[in-house]
């Protein structure tokens, strides 16, 4: 079992972990997703000390990795890093880079680390390879060698900084596939990856980066099907965000109009959503809210997923008490009511915006 606790890394100028604290059990296949620059693969990298901790606390089976004391060697041999670059050694051919690791640190035979180093090959698929050199193999070839070559140490956790991301797309599946069945051999797993279905397939626990840590922790179902927090929803379903604020009757609109457009433009939405889009904040902001509000403060915030293929518009206002689809204003109403699938209004306890309006779009 892996404990962390407050764990934080900082640079010189970013600190992509501020606090991270959880526990890996055995037999975890965890796959760490979220947006670039999250730290992802930072968090990779401290769980095997390649990079030293700012503050905080790892334990790897009851042992502080952390602790000045403690024999991080020994310890990285219950671990294997397979890294994005590969890593192998140019000079050495294919079996001689496998059998490299065992017999410098485990002080096994070369007949024993050959026996192991051609069986893992062949796991791989790659038994024809054992004397080809490095630069004699394709991308996805060199992956699954270093797959091999770490297994050749028999970690009990292997972590995997996002294995396919320097692969040509041809090339990724078979690198996916020696993943997945490994995925299945009980050993624990940590797996950095961009690859959204993928990390679904092949894990039983999800963990979501941003914000400096594990910003939503669950299982493949509850983060890609029911994501609870925010950021992990607009991550999940690929949401695209335009906000703008309104402080007077005299705002550009048209200049806001042709912003929507290249908003909707960019995110390839259909045109009957991008219409629906504009018909909202028209009606909604034009028409029913900025002739009741004396000193308008509208903020409008538009959400288009690509992966619902549906929009939202959320609208704050200050003012008084003011639900969009009650006021006197029939032909907005109508129009609003002939393009919405869900409308919610709230009345917020605090804020100077205290007018919550969120519309659903069909």
């Amino acid at each position: 079992m892996i404990k962390i606790e407050h764990l934080q890394k900082k640079y010189s100028n970013v600190t992509p972990l501020k606090d991270v604290s959880t526990e890996i059990n055995d037999g975890d296949v965890i796959s760490v997703i979220g947006p670039s620059g999250t730290g992802k693969s930072t968090l990779l990298r401290c769980i095997n000390m390649l990079e030293k901790p700012t503050a905080g606390r790892i334990w790897v089976d009851g042992e502080e990795i952390t602790d000045p004391s403690c024999d991080i060697r020994k310890i990285r041999q219950k671990m294997g890093m397979v890294f994005q670059s590969f890593n192998l050694f140019g000079h050495m051919t294919v079996i001689e880079n496998i059998m490299l690791a065992p017999v410098k640190l485990l002080g096994k035979s070369r007949q024993e680390a050959y026996d192991k180093g051609m069986e893992l090959l062949h796991m791989v698929g790659l038994a024809q390879k054992e004397m080809n050199y490095p630069d004699e193999l394709s991308g996805g070839q060199k992956q699954r060698i270093a797959i091999a070559r770490t297994l050749a140490m028999d970690p009990e956790v292997i972590l995997l900084d996002e294995p396919t991301s320097a692969l040509d797309p041809t090339m990724v599946g078979e690198v996916q596939s020696v993943i997945e069945e490994l995925a299945g051999s009980g050993k624990t797993m940590m797996i950095v990856t961009h690859e959204m279905a993928f990390a679904r397939a092949i894990c039983n626990r999800v963990f979501f980066m941003d914000e400096g840590g594990i910003y939503e922790d669950g299982t493949p179902e509850e983060i890609f099907e029911h994501p609870v927090r925010e950021n992990t929803q607009r991550f999940i379903w690929k949401s695209k965000i335009l906000e703008f604020d309104i402080k007077s009757s005299n705002y550009d609109f048209r200049a806001l109009f042709g912003e929507i457009d290249n908003f909707c433009l960019k995110n390839r939405t259909a045109l009957k959503m991008s219409n629906h889009i504009r018909l909202v904040v028209e009606e909604m902001v034009i028409q029913l809210m900025l002739p009741v509000l004396e000193d308008p403060d509208i903020n409008v915030t538009i959400e288009y997923s690509a992966v619902k293929e549906n929009s939202k518009v959320t609208v704050k206002s200050n003012g008084h008490a003011f639900d969009g689809l009650r006021i006197e204003n029939d032909l907005a109403v109508s129009v609003l009511k002939g393009i919405i699938s869900d409308f919610h209004y709230e009345r917020l306890d605090e804020g100077e915006l205290r007018n919550l309006i969120i519309v659903e779009l069909k």
